[in-house]
């Protein structure tokens, strides 16, 4: 934080695509704000980073997934570059950074991926045949298992970049709902899709704003008043399950928790890559406002690895590989596969008894 005649100013670190920037300087307005409530001048200043995600254009999983975007992000803030950045949460390792703080965690806009085709339709509408464009196996392993006679095309780019291609050669592309929704885009959704089918990335729709652990108290004090436990606690449960997972960035897992009253609800899929096996489990688990938050978040972080454990034991390794790096690109028209221990239903929709 550097301190001045006029008040002080903060330099927030974030990449330079259209979403990262409007995420970005949205927090900078809620930074300013809650500096303002606490009787501070603060002006935060967006300072613009390439990271090695925006400059090579290979396929994401071939440069080790989307921790891509966040190492030269992470890198300035350790150099003193910055004194805080955004990431997309979905986008952080899930394993903790010596030195670095996730501050905050605001609250969550929509978890769930949604469909944009070129003329509306939704997926069941969509004709035989039809390319759909995702650069996540996640999501092309669930559209094959709703819709194995689709062809499934591996793109990459930001936002804008993927809707153009409905204009060029494909006829949907399947995107969040939240970056759609911050990029003033949310009309362009033909669909939003079911997140019981297409269970979300972890962490998705959720940003995380990140300092280093030496910061300056007043820093620190005005980013907590952005932190939404609720958001805090479903996130932590979720990425707890992919570090308990190892899951690779290509591995087709998905997780998603929400509070129910004063209970936090998990649930996390693993498919195969062509879509044809899926296993779908949740737990449960109440957490005690008694507890206070920083028990609440050990909870919830308990809460991943015992479901991480439940998959293991159900057989997700045996689905598909949890620690892959690199898309498999499977052909959706190959004979069928062996069945999965925990098999699907008729059309491959449905991936077994959640516990």
């Amino acid at each position: 934080m550097i301190h001045d005649e006029t008040g002080m100013r903060l330099r927030l670190g974030t990449r330079g695509s259209a979403l990262a920037l409007a995420q970005s300087g949205m927090i900078a307005r809620r930074v300013e704000e809650a500096g303002r409530a606490r009787g501070l001048a603060l002006e935060v200043e967006l300072v613009r980073i390439t990271t090695k995600g925006d400059i090579d254009r290979s396929p994401l999983v071939a440069l080790g997934g989307t921790g891509v975007f966040v190492a030269r992000l992470r890198e300035a803030l350790a150099k003193g570059e910055c004194e805080l950045a955004v990431h997309s949460c979905k986008d952080l390792p899930s394993g903790e950074v010596e030195g670095l703080t996730l501050a905050a965690l605001p609250t969550r806009e929509d978890p769930r991926d949604a469909l944009c085709s070129r003329t509306g339709a939704t997926l069941a509408q969509l004709p035989a045949g039809a390319r759909v464009g995702t650069g996540s196996p996640r999501r092309s392993a669930a559209i094959l298992a709703a819709r194995p006679d689709l062809e499934l095309v591996d793109i990459r780019g930001n936002v804008p970049t993927r809707l153009a291609r409905l204009d060029e050669d494909l006829d949907a592309v399947v995107l969040a709902v939240a970056g759609l929704k911050r990029l003033g885009l949310a009309d362009r959704i033909s669909q939003v899709l079911d997140a019981r089918e297409v269970v979300p990335a972890p962490a998705q729709g959720a940003l995380a704003i990140e300092t280093r652990s030496d910061a300056d108290p007043v820093l620190l004090e005005v980013l907590t008043a952005l932190d939404d436990p609720a958001t805090r606690l479903a996130v932590t449960a979720e990425r707890a399950l992919m570090n308990s997972l190892g899951a690779g960035c290509a591995a087709p897992v998905g997780a998603l928790a929400r509070m129910e009253g004063e209970s936090l609800v998990l649930e996390s899929s693993v498919r195969s890559a062509d879509g044809r096996r899926g296993l779908r489990l949740s737990e449960t688990i109440r957490l005690a406002a008694s507890e206070g938050l920083g028990g609440r978040v050990e909870a919830a972080r308990g809460l991943g690895v015992r479901l991480a454990r439940a998959l293991i034991d159900a057989g997700a390794a045996g689905i598909t590989d949890l620690h892959a790096s690199k898309s498999p690109h499977p052909s959706p028209h190959a004979g069928p596969g062996p069945a999965a221990a925990a098999s699907d239903a008729p059309g491959g929709t449905s991936f077994g008894a959640a516990r």
